[in-house]
């Protein structure tokens, strides 16, 4: 009974892996709390493109106002589609070839997100080369 406890608490954490490194086109669609814990961003797909968008929010800030665009200084942060355009890749398990805005600087980059585990989605934005850029997690809220 012993060993088999053991083996049990051993192949919990490769099963759930596993699961994360399966996980279907769709798995990345919900709401998603920020690192920074200041905003809900809800996933949804568009024909066969993934995007997300800023549902809730707790940051003083209310507008887009780091916009490089002036005329774009007074849009709302909330409903604001800040992923765009990412695709499944099957092979890699990831969605890529989108793109992220950062509403803290104004600035749209490149962007893969990878599903670590069921509940936290790994998001890299990035200039030219993915393995230059910066990475953050987002906990599945529902």
């Amino acid at each position: 009974m012993r060993i088999l406890i053991v083996s049990f608490i051993l192949l919990f954490p490769t099963t759930s892996s596993l699961h994360a490194q399966n996980s279907h086109p769709d798995a990345i669609i919900g709401t998603w709390l920020t690192a920074d814990k200041t905003g809900e961003i809800t996933i949804f797909k568009d024909k066969n493109k993934y995007f997300g968008k800023i549902t809730a929010g707790t940051s003083d800030e209310k507008f887009d106002v780091h916009n490089p665009d002036k005329a774009r200084r007074n849009d709302p942060l909330i409903g604001m589609i800040i992923l765009k355009d990412l695709e499944y890749d099957s092979d890699d398990k990831t969605w890529e070839d989108g793109s992220v805005y950062d509403p803290k600087n104004g600035k749209r980059y490149s962007c893969n997100v990878k599903l670590v585990d069921p509940e936290v989605l790994k998001i890299t934005g990035y200039i030219g080369f993915s393995w230059i850029g910066r990475s953050e997690q987002w906990t599945r809220l529902r």
